[in-house]
């Protein structure tokens, strides 16, 4: 929330220095998220008049101006703007000056051969707002003040202050919330609120009433007739402005005037586009409505809106009608001043997808006991501004008024605070934020605590302890370490943790970069991976509508901003969730793409293909704990990848642990990445966790004799995999065969076509003797008896 240093004096009586502020608001859980100067670059800017305005010699387009600056006589500038004329009083620029919307250090200068000696200028080249169709207009009111500082004279030079406003702290949505939190802080003293006493002798000119209790327990409102609906006054255009409020017309500012600095929302209507009655009910099915930011809006029957016996003209707390929005013609009005239901403000705020200042505060929860105030607030302004006469005023239903009490025992704040704070500190620090404290003053026996109407987030005892000590400062409160047994910490992380730890380590070892993406993605990017994705019910944004079912389309975007900052080598991982329908998953993705090496005299610059992604997830699925040796692998994908160059490892036909190849071009262009690219995913739920729960490591036990090899070679039907030729051969005798890998794969000469031979290296293990020529050709048989079960013919 924004608001000035001058607007927060006018509830606050202080000496503090805005640094003593923004440091007290801080400390005290409003944390300061920045604070503005509008008027530090155009504090030289002087208000100007313009004598007389010519049409340029030279320029259809362009006008010549006479321009009484303050300063001596007129100066001559050329302008183009269609608004420039004589005897307007406008923002002049003179030369020397930076004009910041520009970018431009201005000097004098020839237009059309016509000599220009500084500018008028717009809103859009003072950064004041994006409007640019013509010069400021400051009307006759700024008449007298010409060669003064315009950003003193419209209150750019008061200090603008942001803050950040937590869900819980609902009081702090208007500016004297903040006031009266940091006079309770002990920064200076709240000035009390000065409310009027309307007095009224006409009865209002329509019926006001709530046929929603639940959702509009409250509808207090009065007609006032007569008013002039011009410009609202310099001093609330220039405070608006400041925070980034754009001024409308005299009723419209008055209303966002009283909601930023009370924190209460109200609404005028045009008397003349309503009814007879005008009240809060439930919407129908289907019912529409255009608010006030020129939307449409299909509205049901869970909604509160306010209404006439004709249509819809409110959606209740969040936005107003267009229809019955007031005009610059507006002669009568009707105030509406209510009471929504939080939860019911949210609800509708979340279907409609619709926010508005007024939504954040009745979501959160206005002051119930702020109707009457709020009421003659804005009445009284209406009349001080517009004129015109009030009616009585109308009460329509009750606001929930119950009041809150809190036993609160003062010894918590040591107990659950860690801070000991005296009893008479705690009550006076409760009073000063509004609380009632009541009990006896000695030690042992509690308060009885009444929550005052603005505090809806105090519910217990605890809340009343955070509010002693954000008063007193966190930073007061010891630091005390947490009592530690003796001997050795039991392991915390879990063995799905360790496991991750154990995999990212040797992922990076492997030279792959670790990657941090969005688990939301765009729909279109979801459906690539064929998985039904969870939706959001409010997004951020439509390119973050839905949560990710792969990691592929983050880690792709990733390596697209990588490959278009110049990299040549992409190698990125990320360990995180897919969302599938039933669960989340823990899977680690992997992404290769440019050339796996630099260019090299010897060779080198060759991009990823497909075997490097194998190469890469059976590394990782071997540091997961994997049995890779017992791994199939398996043609059919997902339709993310290319089919032919890309395949599945699993155990069994059913439990899949990993995916990898090469991207689809059709995924590619999709995600918009220039290909080829290859891909993994290792899926961490999916491998068994060892059975074993110790924590030592076997003991080292070398074999006493040196290993054997014997190489062979197979012919095999070209289309069946060489793998299952490799996992046959394994099992061929699992007490001496300790290890087979294939080094050659050979088609043509001497190869009959359609097949291919596939060479294995075999590794014999022997025990307690080596093995006599008997013993090796037993286990060659074996070999090769085994390989025969997947076509496998031994080459001569």
């Amino acid at each position: 929330m924004k608001f000035t240093l001058g607007w927060l004096k006018e509830h606050l009586d202080t000496e503090a220095d805005l640094d003593t502020i923004l440091e007290t608001l801080t400390a005290i859980g409003l944390e300061v998220e920045g604070v503005e100067n509008p008027g530090a670059q155009i504090g030289d800017f002087r208000i100007a008049r313009v004598v007389s305005a010519e049409k340029h010699p030279n320029a259809d387009k362009l006008q010549l101006l006479k321009v009484d600056t303050g300063s001596g006589d007129p100066v001559q500038v050329v302008c183009g703007a269609p608004n420039a004329r004589a005897g307007m009083v406008g923002v002049f620029a003179a030369p020397g000056m930076y004009v910041p919307g520009i970018d431009v250090t201005l000097g004098p200068a020839k237009i059309r051969d016509v000599e220009s000696f500084g500018m008028m200028c717009s809103e859009r080249e003072l950064e004041l707002s994006d409007a640019h169709e013509g010069v400021i207009d400051l009307g006759d009111e700024a008449a007298a003040n010409v060669g003064e500082s315009y950003a003193i004279w419209a209150g750019l030079d008061d200090p603008v202050i942001d803050i950040a406003i937590t869900p819980n702290r609902q009081d702090c949505m208007g500016v004297y919330g903040v006031a009266r939190d940091l006079a309770a802080a002990g920064l200076g003293t709240l000035k009390p609120l000065q409310v009027s006493d309307i007095t009224a002798n006409t009865p209002c000119s329509i019926e006001i009433r709530t046929d929603d209790p639940e959702g509009c327990p409250a509808f207090f409102g009065r007609s006032v007739s007569g008013v002039a609906n011009g410009p609202s006054p310099a001093w609330m255009q220039k405070r608006l402005r400041a925070i980034g409020q754009k001024p409308i017309s005299a009723l419209v500012d008055i209303t966002n005037y009283i909601m930023i600095d009370h924190g209460r929302p109200l609404h005028v209507y045009d008397r003349a586009k309503l009814g007879k009655a005008i009240f809060a009910r439930r919407a129908e099915d289907g019912e529409t409505v255009v608010a006030l930011n020129g939307k449409e809006y299909r509205l049901d029957d869970s909604m509160t809106v306010i209404a006439d016996e004709n249509s819809v003209h409110d959606i209740g707390g969040i936005m107003g009608g267009e229809h019955s929005g007031v005009q610059p013609e507006t002669t009568d009005i009707v105030i509406e001043c209510a009471y929504f239901t939080p939860e019911r403000i949210a609800l509708t705020g979340q279907r409609l997808g619709l926010m508005s200042d007024a939504r954040a505060r009745f979501e959160r929860g206005v002051d119930p006991a702020f109707l009457d105030d709020g009421l003659a607030i804005a009445t009284q302004l209406v009349l001080d501004i517009c004129g015109g006469e009030a009616s009585a005023k109308v009460e329509a239903g009750a606001p929930p008024l119950e009041t809150k009490a809190v036993a609160y025992d003062p010894e918590l704040c040591a107990t659950l605070g860690g801070l000991s704070v005296p009893f008479d500190t705690q009550r006076a620090s409760l009073e000063a934020l509004g609380f009632t404290v009541e009990g006896p003053k000695e030690k042992g026996a509690p308060f009885a605590v009444s929550v005052p109407s603005w505090r809806r987030d105090i519910v217990g005892a605890p809340d009343l302890v955070e509010e002693v000590l954000r008063l007193e400062g966190f930073d007061a409160i010891p630091s005390t370490a947490l009592p530690r047994k003796e001997g050795v910490a039991t392991p915390t992380a879990s063995p799905e943790q360790k496991r991750e730890r154990k995999v990212r380590r040797a992922a990076a070892a492997r030279g792959l970069n670790e990657a941090v993406t969005w688990s939301f993605i765009p729909e279109a990017e979801a459906a690539l991976s064929g998985e039904a994705p969870w939706v959001l019910a409010n997004p951020i944004s439509e390119d973050m509508k839905v949560m990710r079912t792969s990691m592929i389309p983050g880690l792709a975007a990733a390596a697209k901003r990588n490959a278009d900052r110049g990299a040549a080598s992409i190698r990125l991982f990320e360990i995180g969730r897919r969302y599938l329908a039933e669960d989340e998953r823990p899977t680690l993705g992997l992404i290769l793409a440019g050339a796996k090496d630099a260019r090299h005299w010897q060779g080198g610059g060759a991009p990823f293909d497909a075997y490097d992604a194998k190469a890469e997830i059976l590394a990782l699925l071997d540091a997961a704990g994997a049995p890779t040796a017992n791994l199939q692998l398996f043609g059919d994908t997902s339709p993310l990848y290319h089919p032919g160059r890309s395949g599945r490892l699993c155990l069994g036909p059913k439990n899949m642990l990993a995916e990898f190849g090469e991207l689809h071009p059709a995924t590619l262009k999709a995600l918009d990445l220039d290909g080829p690219a290859m891909a993994a995913e290792l899926y961490l739920d999916a491998v068994p966790m060892p059975r074993s729960s110790g924590h030592m490591r076997p003991a080292f036990t070398p074999p006493a004799l040196q290993a054997v090899t014997r190489d062979f070679a197979f012919l095999l039907d070209s289309d069946t995999p060489a793998g299952d030729l490799l996992r046959t051969v394994r099992s061929a005798d699992k007490q001496v065969l300790v290890d087979a890998r294939i080094f050659d794969v050979f088609t043509g000469k001497g190869v009959a076509e359609g097949k291919k031979s596939v060479a294995i290296e075999v590794t014999l293990q022997p025990g307690e003797k080596s093995f006599t020529e008997e013993e090796l050709k037993a286990i060659s048989d074996k070999v090769v008896k085994a390989a025969e079960k997947v076509g496998g013919e031994l080459r001569g």
